[in-house]
Formats: C-alpha cells, sequence, structure tokens
C-alpha cells in the first residue's frame, strides 16, 4: 500500500508521531538497503520524509516505483523491497506494529520453511500507520 502526498511524512518527527500515535513504533531513520530483502516475522511502515528513491517491491522480478518526500509505503510481512537508486538525501523513517521485533531475511533457501510459517503467524495490524483507525489498511485487510 502507497500513500501520497502525506503532510506528516514530510518531516521526520512528525512522521514518528504519526506513526506512534496508530501504533506503529519502534521508529527509526535510516535509508532503504540497496539489497532484496524482507521481513518475515513484521509488517513494516517507511515514510518518505526527505529525497527521492526507486524502491523494488515484490523481489528481483517484481515491480519498482518511484517514491519521494512525503510517500508512505506499508509492506505486509514477507514484502520484498530493496533500493534500486536514490538522491543523496534520501530520509526514510521505519517502524513495525507495537513495535515487534523485526528479523532481515534475504531469500535464503535454507531459511524458506521458517519463513514461510512466520510470515502468516504475523498479526494483522487493525490502525492504518497514517490514517488511524478505520483506514484503508482496516478495509482490505
Amino acid at each position: 500500500m502507497i500513500y501520497h502526498g502525506v503532510e506528516d511524512a514530510r518531516d521526520p518527527t512528525a512522521c514518528e508521531g504519526l506513526f506512534a500515535a496508530h501504533g506503529w513504533e519502534g521508529a527509526w531513520r535510516d535509508g532503504i538497503f540497496s539489497f532484496h530483502h524482507f521481513h518475515s516475522i513484521a509488517h513494516e511502515v517507511l515514510g518518505i520524509v526527505g529525497g527521492s528513491a526507486r524502491v523494488a517491491l515484490g523481489g528481483p522480478s517484481g515491480e519498482t516505483i518511484a517514491v519521494q518526500t512525503g510517500d508512505v509505503l506499508v509492506l505486509p510481512a514477507g514484502t520484498g523491497h530493496c533500493n534500486a537508486g536514490a538522491s543523496d538525501d534520501l530520509l526514510v523513517v521505519g517502524a513495525y506494529p507495537d513495535g515487534m521485533d523485526w528479523d532481515l531475511r534475504r531469500g535464503d533457501p535454507a531459511e524458506r520453511n521458517e519463513v514461510l510459517a512466520n510470515i502468516p503467524a504475523v498479526p494483522l495490524q487493525r490502525c492504518d500507520p497514517g490514517e488511524g483507525r478505520g483506514g484503508a489498511l482496516d478495509r482490505l485487510w
């Protein structure tokens, strides 16, 4: 899910506050790894608070999208993502539902059975990180 033009996603502190107000905690500030990866034990929200990037979603054969300041991406557990090129000033705020722990997976075949068991066990977050209760995420999940 991608939201464009989220006003609070134009400032790191405001973005962290927006996510926390809707139960997405454990915020961090950084970029997006430049290698394909996913998280098998947590959903993730990414707020693009500075710069722009091309983000590959869905693994090496997935789709690449352009994001910029003010965009918010919600990545369900198991969604591959990768920084496929970014401006020098890219800054991302990330967070997880209820501040849950996360892992870093790169598609190692030896981990396949484990991640296939992990992903469906991740509880659905019932509060949209940008819109709160009743937001688009609530309706889709």
